[in-house]
């Protein structure tokens, strides 16, 4: 690890901008859920959580920095696997309460190997209008 590694921010951590944390609508435990879409192809390659701290990492590093839920710690997409996520830009939605995070992703986006976490395999829709593959 690159020192990135550390304890949850306070909710309301000082290191992001005020005026960008008083946006963020964050569920109990203080996150926000994140979508991470390449930039070019508008490909959505995965979803992650950010609180106030990984928000302010991937906005002053141009990584892409998550919390983990399952080992309570924060992690730099690409530290381990070198599979990178170079930011390109940030938005918040309308109701601040997702993020969508551009990026250049470098080699896979899943923890499989696979290029985007949703690639899994399509669910059967049967909605009047739709087309299932």
């Amino acid at each position: 690890m690159d020192g990135m590694s550390a304890s949850p921010a306070a909710p309301g951590s000082t290191a992001l901008a005020p005026e960008v944390a008083a946006r963020l609508k964050r569920d109990p435990q203080g996150l926000v859920p994140a979508v991470a879409q390449q930039y070019d192809t508008g490909e959505v390659l995965m979803m992650g959580w950010m609180d106030d701290e990984a928000l302010h990492r991937t906005l002053t590093t141009g990584r892409c920095t998550y919390w983990s839920r399952s080992r309570s710690e924060y992690w730099v997409k690409g530290d381990t696997s070198g599979h990178l996520q170079l930011v390109k830009s940030v938005a918040l939605d309308c109701d601040g309460d997702t993020l969508l995070v551009q990026v250049d992703q470098v080699g896979a986006a899943c923890h499989t190997g696979d290029r985007t976490c949703f690639d899994a395999g399509q669910l059967p829709v049967s909605a009047p209008g739709t087309t299932s593959t």
